[in-house]
């Protein structure tokens, strides 16, 4: 699995923090995600996966 995010549409509503905290953050000015980890372990896929379907911006992309 492959993680990259577009933090130009970001706009900073946290639901992928929320998802997979290990994965993603905010930064603590404008809450812009910030990518922890690109290339998850297996065990998380599916919280990175429901990070993306949660995102409003659409700002996470996923490769398998």
């Amino acid at each position: 699995m492959k993680v990259t995010i577009d933090q130009d549409r970001c706009v900073g509503a946290g639901q992928c923090v929320l998802a997979a905290d290990d994965v993603f953050d905010q930064r603590e000015d404008d809450a812009v995600v910030v990518l922890l980890d690109d290339n998850p372990p297996t065990e998380r896929a599916e919280d990175v996966r429901q990070a993306a379907l949660l995102c409003p911006a659409l700002a996470i992309t996923v490769e398998e």
